[in-house]
């Protein structure tokens, strides 16, 4: 087993090389913001959709368009507004009058990275309409299923503030996101960077990988070792979180419901990902820790008696990862 991990580390580093230079290439456009840029990596490299929530101007969006120009793929923005339509986002039927045919026009979803800008502007039956594609990889337009291409990631952002005129995300929607991240201000020094910054030629983004070498990376992660410890401390977080009375936890009355199966197979996926990034052939608690309120704090939803004391998914999260014994 040591030989096979040994093994798995030496690949891991060959293949996260470029890992770094899309680090690199990102930095030279976004200022700071290593959190948000390391968890793109993590959903990228897990194959897993990100929800961006904050407040506008903190790079969101420019931050995925970053990203998306890094890598030799297709992109498609989509600004969400109330009037939009699901066929704005999926594509329709065109009706042919010469032969009397229907031809299906393809939406903006067909592309490997999908920038869904302020998805909680559009109602529901359009975030819904996103559904199908986040978790089949597929369109169904008429009476054909189109699949989507490879590597797809759909990269969502949202504004915390402002909620007049905007449409919550469904929770069987929320669920699809491997990751909801909240990202917040700079800092004192990367402000002045950003400042110094402002009113010079903006750089533009290096292309420095193609599709070929994510999808390789892919493979890659799924088959950093985890020990089987790890498994079950990564089942016992995921299981506090519906039966907190179980592992201690005064939660009583707390949780309405708890994270589904997704989010153990998310957070197992993530961890891996997170040790790849770290140039690990295998999984530590510390992953697993680093990814778990990613994971986990837009899939707890709280009681009505929580929300009147102040209690918000994501305190419930850190109470069970300050609670659970780590492996």
């Amino acid at each position: 087993m040591q030989e096979q991990v040994q093994e798995l580390n030496e690949r891991v580093k060959a293949e996260s090389e470029f890992a770094r230079q899309l680090t690199a290439a990102i930095g030279e456009v976004i200022v700071g913001q290593k959190y948000m840029v390391d968890r793109l990596l993590i959903g990228l490299l897990a194959d897993g959709h990100i929800l961006l929530e904050g407040v506008p101007g903190l790079a969101k969006t420019l931050a995925v368009k970053t990203l998306a120009g890094a890598v030799r793929g297709s992109f498609k923005r989509i600004q969400f507004t109330p009037d939009l339509l699901p066929a704005d986002l999926t594509g329709t039927l065109i009706y042919n009058p010469r032969d009397g045919a229907f031809t299906a026009k393809r939406g903006p979803v067909f592309a490997n990275f999908v920038l869904a800008d302020e998805i909680n502007r559009a109602p529901a039956k359009v975030q819904s309409a996103l559904l199908e594609a986040m978790q089949e990889h597929q369109v169904t337009i008429g009476d054909e299923t189109y699949a989507l291409p490879d590597p797809f990631l759909v990269l969502a952002t949202q504004n915390p503030i402002e909620q007049e005129g905007t449409y919550a995300l469904p929770e069987a929607q929320v669920d699809r996101f491997m990751l909801k991240l909240k990202v917040g201000y700079p800092t004192r020094e990367e402000e002045h960077q950003i400042l110094e910054r402002h009113g010079t030629l903006a750089p533009k983004v290096q292309t420095v990988v193609g599709t070929d070498d994510i999808l390789r990376a892919r493979g890659v992660v799924r088959g950093i070792y985890m020990d089987e410890k790890i498994k079950e401390y990564i089942v016992h977080l995921v299981m506090a979180t519906r039966d907190p009375a179980a592992f201690g936890l005064k939660l009583t009355g707390m949780i309405a419901y708890g994270a589904s199966p997704r989010a153990t197979l998310c957070l197992t996926q993530a961890s891996r990902a997170h040790a790849f990034l770290r140039g690990r052939g295998y999984v530590t608690p510390e992953d697993v820790k680093s990814i778990a309120l990613d994971v986990l704090r837009h899939r707890i939803i709280v009681t009505y008696e929580a929300e009147a004391e102040e209690v918000t998914s994501e305190e419930v999260a850190q109470r069970i990862l300050n609670q659970v014994e780590v492996p």
